[in-house]
């Protein structure tokens, strides 16, 4: 690879994907295609919305309303639409928005038209809109009318810098935020957020671009040119430039991971021997008859997830078979409930949050369930599995209503606590799913269960001295900006491995390094970032990213 190419892939690399936006509009997608879609969902409605994008709207309205002026950008104006070729009237009353490109969500012009939402009147306008297309002149080519394609709006408002493509995909998330905490992270994301995480993408692929770029003057000019400091400093300097963006990722992605947990809901699983009360459990904390309930041990076969939305959280709740050990069942456990076990514990694997459920029933005054007993030895085992994993435990101890000493309850506790060292204070709690005057037991667990959403979910302070707003803002970065940062902070990891010469001291640098190759794995890095905004030397790649980020 020559000097000159090397020099132009950076340049290539800083371009903006203009190919498949010259592409886009070549071929039908822009000035000759004037595009429309309900914007409304589908079905009889008080008011229905139909918005048209493209050169051709002031055409539109002037075949719809006819000897009408144009309305005023922005301002309501009542119109009465008329068929582009009989002049029957389509609706009597229509309220019209003329919003002039370029200030315009899409950067063309658009018109809205808030129509009376009976399916008729729909069918009958966008009937007609396909037929208000001029007739094709000599002096430009034929301009057409026609249904737009999925996430066609949203491709035209990136292709003309109307929106970055975190904005895009924060707008997403707004139009499918169920729960409170998604609404308030959606937000957040859309009104200042995506701007700061445009910010930060754009701040880190020039560092990766500055740092390819003393690397590549290396490459070309160390042999006839005279640098002020030698090559291993300046490679020293580039080094100490990439750790310092390490660090930077490192709180990125601890943030970015929990606002996965907002956006995707939280994963949690109810595990337990069978019979301690884990399927009535989840009926009450879903408010309906989500499992079927039995005093049969076993009754529970396979994994039942329920999505539920729990105080502002949206959290995916699962019920499993109960944990036994065979020999202590006396051998009667089938093949079906080993196979329900084993579905179990990889449901725990993919959990986030894991609630094991043990019963504990007063006889004589005494205690008759303690962790360490065969009854309870596969959920243990499971569930200290899960606390060494990292993931989050509390233990729901159900059926306290048995218990006429009161006191036995702080004995459970306390063998809890014991057989699970690694348990954080406070995450074990009494409950009773069936006594009477025990719904404030089943509060308590929720509020429990809340708090360890709210620890989960916290955003973190990430490097000293940058700004707050960055890292509080990479909670709202989508799976696709995350995944692509990983790649990023990977590629950087490899820069940085046998750097140093292993002389013990620090940051001396290998003079055996290969410049090249460090150069084309900084190239790689920045392209992970070119690739979050959209931008890249592969247009065909970006556009197959775009497609689906667009149709969301």
């Amino acid at each position: 690879m020559t000097p000159s190419m090397r020099r132009g892939s950076i340049i290539r690399t800083c371009a903006y994907t203009s190919d498949a936006r010259e592409d886009f509009y070549e071929y039908g997608g822009g000035a000759n295609r004037t595009v429309y879609a309900l914007s409304t969902p589908p079905g009889k409605s008080a008011i229905a919305v139909v918005r048209i994008t493209g050169s051709l709207c002031t055409h539109i309205y002037q075949t719809l309303c006819p000897s009408k002026p144009l309305p005023k950008p922005r301002t309501a104006t009542l119109r009465t639409l008329l068929h582009p070729i009989t002049s029957e009237v389509l609706d009597p009353s229509a309220l019209l928005l003329y919003f002039p490109g370029p200030n315009s969500f899409t950067g063309e012009d658009i018109l809205e038209l808030h129509l009376h939402g009976g399916p008729a009147v729909l069918k009958s306008i966008l009937s007609a809109l396909p037929k208000c297309s001029p007739r094709p002149s000599n002096n430009s080519g034929h301009q057409t009318i026609l249904p737009a394609e999925p996430g066609e709006f949203t491709r035209r408002a990136f292709y003309n810098s109307r929106l970055s493509l975190p904005q895009i995909e924060a707008l997403s998330d707004l139009l499918s935020a169920e729960t409170e905490s998604q609404r308030k992270l959606s937000v957040q994301t859309t009104t200042s957020g995506a701007d700061t995480l445009s910010l930060t993408y754009n701040t880190w692929h020039k560092s990766l671009l500055s740092a390819r770029g003393e690397l590549e003057a290396l490459i070309d000019f160390s042999e006839d040119q005279q640098f002020e400091e030698s090559p291993a400093v300046l490679l020293a300097n580039v080094k100490d430039e990439i750790k310092t963006l390490r660090k930077q990722m490192d709180g990125y992605l601890s943030n970015a991971v929990k606002g996965e947990l907002l956006r995707n809901g939280i994963n949690m699983a109810l595990i337990g021997p069978p019979n301690v009360g884990k399927s009535s459990l989840l009926n009450r904390i879903v408010r309906r008859e989500a499992a079927i309930v039995s005093a049969k041990a076993g009754t529970t076969r396979d994994v039942v997830d329920v999505s539920v939305d729990m105080a502002g959280w949206m959290v995916v709740l699962g019920d499993t078979a109960g944990f036994r050990n065979g020999v202590f069942a006396g051998g009667d456990i089938d093949e079906i409930e080993v196979e329900g076990m084993r579905r179990a514990r990889k449901r725990v694997e993919g959990a986030d949050v894991v609630v094991l459920v043990v019963s504990v029933e007063d006889v004589d005054d005494k205690v008759g369930i303690e962790v360490g007993h065969p009854s309870l030895e596969e959920a243990v085992e499971v569930t200290e599995a899960a606390l060494r994993n990292g993931k989050e435990v509390v233990v729901a101890v159900n059926k306290i209503d048995k218990l006429k000493n009161p006191e036995g309850l702080e004995r459970v506790f306390k063998l809890v606590r014991q057989g699970l060292p690694g348990l954080k204070d406070g995450k074990v709690v009494g409950i009773s799913c069936t006594g009477e005057g025990y719904e404030p037991t089943i509060q308590q667990l929720m509020g429990a269960l809340t708090s360890t959403f709210s620890d989960m979910t916290s955003v973190e302070d990430g490097l000293e001295g940058a700004p707050k707003t960055m890292w509080g803002e990479a909670i709202g970065a989508s799976s696709r900006q995350r995944v692509l940062v990983e790649e990023c902070y990977r590629y950087l990891g490899e820069f940085l491995s046998g750097l140093e010469d292993g002389s013990g001291v620090a940051g001396e640098i290998d003079e055996d390094i290969d410049i090249v190759l460090k150069a084309e794995i900084l190239r790689r890095a920045a392209g992970c970032m070119s690739r979050i905004m959209g931008k890249g030397e592969g247009a065909s790649t970006v556009d197959e990213v775009l497609g689906v980020v667009f149709e969301k």
